[in-house]
């Protein structure tokens, strides 16, 4: 029996076929605990759950999740992939709920050897996954609304903007907390500024007398709004600012703890300049997909680093990979180019692609190949990452291919 699953936010509707291509049974269903329950009951009179694959337009969701608990295997079909199909089932294209889930079943029927299927992901890995996520838009966010305190200071009150750099600082926020309009910064001094910011042990080594200054030269504002709307529209921004840098660093002590217990931790750990939350990213996105590869090659394509060819004829093209897991290939990307300034291996791979005139983001992919080689052999050997190790494995090499080239 081959199903398959149309979803949907608030409906959902399934076919199962047999060997033959008929439709042995179909039905439609509410997104409730009802409909999912009576479902997964349903499909089960029709055989084990292990024997009864279920074709879908997704990788993750409630329903993939209650699929694979309930023992199905569950197999991911890629909205473009699907649409692509169509023309077999007729000219028209035809699209309706039961007939997609009834050309979905046929799908996996005919093609469903060539299709991988989702395998359950280590749980610690998912955590990490959802935490760095959640982290990521909520660094999005904040920038978002930085840039519309940003925004705000321009049109009433370009002055405090002017002051300190970093609108995101702590100094910065509780200026414009302590000094939310022109007016109540009217009477500062160069002495008053200097001493509060001592108080809040300012670092950034400007004097009163120069934050002054960059505060009167900036652009008087024109706005007709009153003194109180103003300092309330600048608080109420500067208390947004304020709760999403909490919640991320809620987030990094949470990412933090997460990587710790995570047993590919202390095999990655190592690698040059990884922080804690890079590393999490990278267990969290690369994890699944090291998880499921059956060869290094593999687990580079799908993280996204390498190019894709087509070729026909006379036709030979070599393209960017747009077509993948792009968290993934932002985590390996991200850690690449931070890895060139602590390894002498990294900068000499990196600086060598700069000098066969690739651009900047095509170097450090062809750096994170290398990176995920490494990481893949950590993994298949089961041994920590050791930069000396590494090093003198390098140097070994090197010598070895001058000797076979003299």
């Amino acid at each position: 029996m081959f199903i398959g699953w149309d979803w949907a936010t608030e409906t959902h509707d399934v076919s199962v076929m047999d060997n033959s291509g008929a439709r042995v049974d179909r039905w439609e269903l509410a997104h409730t605990e009802q409909g999912i329950e009576a479902t997964l009951a349903r499909l089960r009179r029709h055989g084990d759950p292990a024997d009864l694959p279920v074709a879908i337009e997704t990788t993750r969701g409630l329903v993939v999740d209650r699929l694979l608990a309930a023992g199905h295997p569950v197999v991911p079909v890629h909205p473009n992939a699907f649409h692509a199909m169509r023309p077999r089932w007729g000219a028209s294209k035809a699209k309706t709920d039961a007939g997609d889930s009834h050309k979905l079943a046929d799908y996996l029927r005919t093609d469903g050897h060539q299709l991988r299927r989702i395998t359950p992901t280590d749980p610690r890995t998912l955590e990490l996954q959802a935490l760095t996520r959640q982290r990521a838009d909520h660094v999005e966010a904040r920038i978002a609304a930085v840039n519309q305190l940003d925004a705000q200071l321009d049109q009433l009150w370009p002055g405090a903007k002017a002051v300190f750099a970093d609108r995101d600082s702590d100094i910065a926020l509780d200026f414009l907390d302590r000094y939310p309009t022109p007016q109540s910064a009217a009477k500062l001094t160069p002495a008053k500024l200097e001493a509060w910011c001592k108080r809040r042990s300012y670092s950034g080594r400007r004097s009163g007398k120069e934050l002054v200054e960059r505060l009167r030269a900036a652009p008087t504002a024109a706005s007709r709004l009153g003194e109180d709307t103003v300092a309330t529209l600048i608080r109420v921004q500067v208390q947004l600012v304020r709760a999403i840098r909490a919640t991320i660093r809620t987030l990094d002590k949470e990412i933090t703890a997460a990587v710790e217990a995570h047993p590919l931790a202390p095999l990655l750990a190592a690698m040059p300049r990884i922080g804690k939350v890079n590393l999490g990213q990278i267990i969290g996105e690369i994890g699944p997909i090291l998880e499921r590869a059956e060869s290094c090659e593999q687990f580079i394509a799908e993280t996204g680093v390498v190019p894709v060819t087509r070729a026909s004829g006379k036709s030979h093209t070599v393209t960017f990979r747009f077509a993948t897991n792009r968290r993934a290939r932002v985590a390996i990307t991200t850690f690449a180019d931070n890895s060139r300034h602590g390894s002498d291996w990294a900068a000499k791979i990196y600086t060598d692609a700069r000098a066969r005139k690739k651009r900047h983001p095509h170097a450090v992919r062809i750096l994170a190949r290398a990176w995920l080689r490494v990481i893949w052999a950590c993994r298949r050997d089961g041994t920590p990452y050791d930069p000396d190790t590494h090093q003198a494995n390098n140097k070994v090499k090197t010598v070895t291919e001058a000797a076979l080239a003299a």
